[in-house]
């Protein structure tokens, strides 16, 4: 009864909420506040799976100026998006709680700064993959912020439930950008990697959708948990996390190991298990964490066991 209570309340809200401009500038923001909208832990989260994807495509052997160009030119396409998706967004941020006081929708930066610092960001990162790596990597880069800035951020977060499907494309270009660095090619191994990414991408963030629920329909985000429910977004958990399984196996053709392999099933299995109990949990809320947290697990352990095996 409570969860349907506090669905009904953030559906509400969605319906009602008109979205208001950002407030005046005070522009006293910091460094850190600068730093802030380059999002470092979604950037260092992602350069983990680019220094996968170029580790595993080079079976250890990949020269030490190609990694570091590598991960500098993608993270300051990543840090591009981020600054981007902070400046549209500083609209929407004023009226959820966990956002409400960035520095944008706060006023302590000016929306022109960060607005260049994300294209300065995206000029620099394309450039140097472009011209230190190649030029395959920077273009899909390109189509990754593409995806993040324009088809996500937007275009579809603020009027699809389908956002977080699509905005997976952005999600899974990094690994691919770290596989097309050292084959400069995308062929299987880069669709297989990409497959697993893109499909990891949409049952992590509905958990999260889930736990936030309440501060997306304030700010009028269409997101599954908000236009459908619950029970709705945990059968499209579940379809996702199963269909996550044999799109993982595909990983054999990118030239996993057998520790890899026994990794990921081992995981995905436990994580199908771990999304089908949410169907008989009385605290749903609970639940959602306790699967986000999951997702960052598998997601970390099987990167890191991808880059041992590719070492030894």
């Amino acid at each position: 009864m409570m969860e349907q209570t506090a669905q009904t309340t953030t559906q509400v809200a969605h319906r009602s909420n008109p979205v208001m401009e950002p407030g005046p500038l005070s522009e006293t923001g910091t460094w850190r506040d600068f730093v802030s909208v380059t999002k470092v832990g979604i950037t260092l989260a992602n350069m983990m799976t680019v220094f996968a994807g170029l580790w595993l495509a080079s079976q250890g052997n990949a020269d030490g100026m190609k990694v570091l160009w590598t991960l500098l030119g993608t993270a300051l396409v990543i840090m591009s998006g981020t600054c981007l998706n902070n400046y549209i967004d500083r609209d929407l941020d004023k009226y959820m709680d966990r956002t409400a006081q960035r520095a944008l929708p706060n006023g302590r930066l000016n929306p022109k700064s960060v607005y260049w610092m994300g294209i300065g960001f995206a000029v620099a990162g394309t450039s140097l993959l472009t011209f230190l790596v190649n030029p395959l990597t920077a273009f899909v880069g390109l189509i990754g912020l593409f995806d993040y800035v324009v088809i996500y951020t937007m275009w579809l977060k603020r009027t699809s439930s389908t956002s977080t499907i699509w905005g997976g494309i952005s999600g899974a270009a990094p690994i691919v950008m770290g596989w097309t660095a050292v084959t400069e090619n995308l062929d299987l191994g880069a669709l297989a990697l990409f497959l697993w990414m893109f499909c990891w991408q949409p049952p992590h963030f509905l958990a999260l959708a889930i736990r936030r629920a309440d501060d997306y329909g304030k700010a009028n985000i269409p997101l599954l948990p908000v236009v459908k429910g619950f029970e709705v977004t945990k059968r499209h958990m579940l379809r996702w996390v199963g269909v996550l399984f044999p799109a993982s196996i595909l990983l054999w053709f990118a030239g996993v190991g057998t520790a890899t392999m026994v990794t990921v099933l081992v995981l995905g299995g436990l994580w199908f298990v771990q999304t089908l109990t949410g169907f008989f949990k009385e605290d749903t809320i609970r639940w959602a964490r306790q699967s986000f947290v999951f997702s960052l697990i598998y997601l970390t352990l099987i990167n890191i066991v991808i880059i041992l095996e590719a070492t030894f």
